[in-house]
């Protein structure tokens, strides 16, 4: 009987090693045709138009009589609201993670965790909708602009969106460690805050950073919530002025491009996957470098 169940369990166990080879298999093979459909539709015209006038021209008029194809401002655009966004929403979240998982009462972080949880499952536009309604005229308010639309608009509208993913995994992370790190750090006379500081957030550093990554994933590629708040124009940055970031130049023109105009948007699509796939290797490495150091 004992061995008839044995080989129940090898044959269970086989089976769910088979699927999961699977599903990685096709994860792979699905990066894999992404980067090769993007490279093939967006690298032509990069040709076309030249390499660097694409990537560092600061005009963008892919209609007129002349087209130019000048992507240098949007490329600019999407790194300063990328970090805006992190200035802002990182240390917010991480704080918040610690706040609910080592610092509040269990009845304070259960009331508090469903509302973190609620603005994760908020469509993009309605975070764009809110922000022209409530934040445009209280930024033009408070820094005397005649419209409040701009880069530091779209900054303070991506901080917030990326704050429930920093928070929720930073807060698991943090919720697995061993109780032992925390005890023995206490133990030796640290404070509660020295150890937070000092022990759990450094052991916890490749969870912060795996959601520090996703935030980051997902304020490069918001579309909806900045064509709302930023202006949408092709603009050099500027704090306080109209911009367009790359999603918003894709998503705006894509409905009535054709011919080179068409091919234009894949390659700034292309660019942008470059763009994500070179920030995940560089905080991966650095992960890698800190995880190095600890051991």
């Amino acid at each position: 009987m004992k061995l008839k169940n044995t080989h129940k369990q090898d044959r269970i166990s086989n089976m769910f090693e088979k699927i999961f080879l699977f599903c990685a298999v096709v994860s792979v093979i699905s990066v894999v045709v992404i980067s090769l459909y993007m490279i093939i539709s967006g690298a032509p015209v990069m040709k076309e138009v030249g390499f660097f006038n694409f990537l560092f021209g600061t005009e963008w008029n892919p209609t007129g009589s002349n087209p130019s194809f000048g992507i240098f401002p949007m490329i600019l655009s999407s790194i300063c609201a990328t970090i805006g966004a992190i200035v802002i929403g990182v240390p917010i979240g991480i704080l918040t993670a610690v706040f609910l998982s080592e610092i509040a009462n269990k009845k304070v972080a259960n009331f508090i965790r469903p509302f973190i949880e609620i603005l994760a499952g908020i469509p993009s536009v309605i975070y764009g909708f809110v922000g022209l309604i409530l934040l445009v005229p209280f930024i033009a308010d408070v820094f005397g602009l005649s419209y409040g639309a701009c880069l530091f608009t779209g900054m303070i509208v991506l901080a917030i969106m990326i704050l429930p993913t920093i928070v929720t995994i930073s807060e698991d992370s943090l919720r697995a460690l061993p109780s032992e790190y925390k005890e023995a750090s206490l133990g030796l006379g640290a404070t509660k805050i020295q150890t937070i500081f000092k022990i759990l957030i450094p052991a916890a550093r490749s969870g912060i950073t795996t959601g520090i990554v996703l935030g980051i994933g997902r304020a490069i590629g918001e579309t909806m919530a900045v064509i709302m708040v930023t202006g949408n124009s092709v603009n050099l940055p500027k704090l306080f002025g109209s911009v367009r970031l790359m999603t918003s130049g894709i998503v705006s023109e894509m409905s009535y491009a054709v011919g080179t105009h068409r091919d234009a948007l894949f390659a700034i699509g292309l660019v942008l996957f470059v763009f994500i796939m070179a920030i995940n290797l560089i905080l991966n490495s650095i992960l890698n470098k800190a995880d190095k150091k600890y051991d």
